[in-house]
């Protein structure tokens, strides 16, 4: 199978090739990269999808970020606790400055959070840190956060973007023309789908184009109008890319964790037994081995288990098909008479065809999928706004178990966090308040591991795998580095 993909792929290459424009990117100093799916709010206040994430942290900068401990460190702001309830936070580099050349003082920060936690605004960051009482800037470099309760996490949870006080009071359109104060300055974002900047230390210009087919992002690297694709791509491409001399290809272990998620609201997926049968009708070892090419690891929770919170006892749910059918037949489905559901996706060409397999897998035990697949704008939101019965997703860039708040907590249902399958379970939510009131990492980690054994019991969303990293770039571009979230921070120091 694995070779009639390749050689299939292959062909397709080969067959349109000599249709791509005959213009080189050699020519052009900009950096190009080819993505799936574009980001769909640049606004940091608001931002969820992975894109979005990606492309901001070159826009804007933070207080704060993480080593590869996951442990918070200082960006732009050093910190010292105070008190258990009060941290004060010192801006460290007083030649900060916006694109628009304002400086960034305190009174930016603040107004930035006071937005976000402003409930009139909608702002889905704003239950991460709702523990945040007040905020005051005692001077212009100056932060204190006041917080409700103790938690020694807190500086982990200020990782939003931050933008000029002036112009949040302005009602300025971030959307459409950020302004912020990272290494990159926005300059423009077309209906074509090509988004713009500039690196203002050399100013040289990157390019980000949508390009939703695999395939076609392929052909245009070889063409030279695409210089770096990362992710997305199927593993024949990879495959067929490797054998190239005028590529290289960069791997690692990454932390995209890759699920599929329930409408706990549906009559009949609020069944722990419906959900249990869908987790063991679906062979996610066989989708690892022959669809990924073994280039990802299996998942049993939000993070792996060498992560200071996660869990390594955890035991997923084994493929087991008689099991699954046993299950449905409790409540009358079979194959004779099929359980009908509906599952959506992006119409990205390598998450149709994983849904093509769940389809057959689930077939098998007695289950019909009727698989829709929308442009990413449109799935997006319909999973925002509950319009699912299932649906397949991932999460990036997790650091800190906080993320159980922004998608377990009965109080992060969209708009206000991202538990997006309505999950309403007053256990969890006991277990999520008990562990942020301990200041002991220890302690917290301890109730963590509880958490993600209950949720795997429980099965609001089926845990699938954590995805590998790939990057392939054309051998003009240099320095580009990869990490295990799969940012894009190697366009910091790429050169040509």
């Amino acid at each position: 199978m694995k070779h009639f993909l390749l050689a299939i792929s292959t062909l397709v290459i080969i067959a349109l090739f000599p249709l791509l424009t005959s213009c080189s990117a050699e020519k052009n100093q900009a950096v190009r990269m080819g993505l799936a799916s574009m980001p769909l709010n640049l606004d940091p206040r608001f931002s969820t999808d992975a894109a979005s994430s990606r492309v901001g942290r070159l826009i804007y900068q933070k207080l704060v970020d993480f080593n590869d401990a996951k442990m918070p460190i200082p960006v732009i702001a050093d910190w010292n606790q105070i008190s258990p309830l009060h941290y004060r936070f010192i801006l460290n580099n007083r030649r900060n400055k916006f694109h628009n050349g304002d400086q960034l003082t305190s009174k930016d920060v603040k107004a930035t959070y006071d937005f976000i936690l402003n409930k009139d605004n909608s702002s889905p960051h704003r239950t991460s840190l709702a523990l945040i009482e007040k905020i005051e800037t005692p001077d212009a470099q100056t932060i204190d956060f006041f917080l409700t309760r103790n938690d020694p996490l807190f500086p982990g949870y200020l990782v939003i973007g931050i933008i000029p006080q002036k112009l949040i009071e302005q009602d300025y359109k971030f959307n459409k023309q950020p302004i912020g104060s990272g290494p990159f300055q926005f300059i423009t974002q077309t209906d074509e789908g090509k988004l713009q900047l500039k690196r203002i230390a050399d100013n040289l210009t990157v390019e980000f184009l949508h390009v939703p087919n695999p395939t076609v992002r392929v052909l245009k690297l070889q063409r030279g109008e695409v210089d770096i694709i990362q992710n997305d791509l199927p593993p024949e491409l990879v495959t067929y890319l490797s054998d190239l001399d005028t590529v290289n290809i960069k791997r690692t272990e990454g932390s995209k964790f890759q699920y599929i998620g329930f409408n706990m609201e549906d009559p009949v997926l609020q069944h722990v037994e419906i959900r249990r049968a869908i987790a063991h009708a679906v062979n996610r070892n066989e989708i690892i081995d022959f669809v990924f090419g073994h280039s990802a690891r299996e998942a049993q929770s939000l993070f792996p288990a060498d992560h200071w919170a996660g869990n390594s006892a955890l035991k997923g749910y084994e493929y087991n098909p008689e099991k699954a059918s046993n299950l449905l037949a409790g409540f009358g489905y079979s194959k004779e008479k099929p359980l009908e559901l509906t599952y959506k996706t992006s119409n990205n060409p390598f998450r149709i065809r994983i849904a093509t397999i769940y389809q057959h897998q689930l077939k098998n035990v007695g289950i019909n999928l009727d698989i829709r697949s929308y442009d990413w704008g449109t799935f997006y939101g319909d999973i925002k706004s509950g319009r699912f019965q299932l649906y397949s997703l991932a999460w990036v860039g997790i650091k800190t178990p906080d993320i159980f708040r922004y998608t377990m907590h009965s109080k992060a249902i969209p708009p206000n966090g991202a538990n997006r399958g309505r999950y309403i379970n007053n256990e969890v939510d006991k277990m999520i308040e008990e562990a942020e009131s301990y200041k002991d990492l220890t302690k917290q980690a301890e109730i963590y591991r509880t958490l993600q054994d209950h949720l795997l019991k429980d099965l609001p969303y089926i845990p699938l795998w954590f995805e590998d990293n790939v990057v392939i770039t054309r051998k003009r571009i240099q320095n580009y580095t990869i990490t295990s979230e799969g940012n894009f921070d190697g366009l910091k120091t790429v050169t040509l």
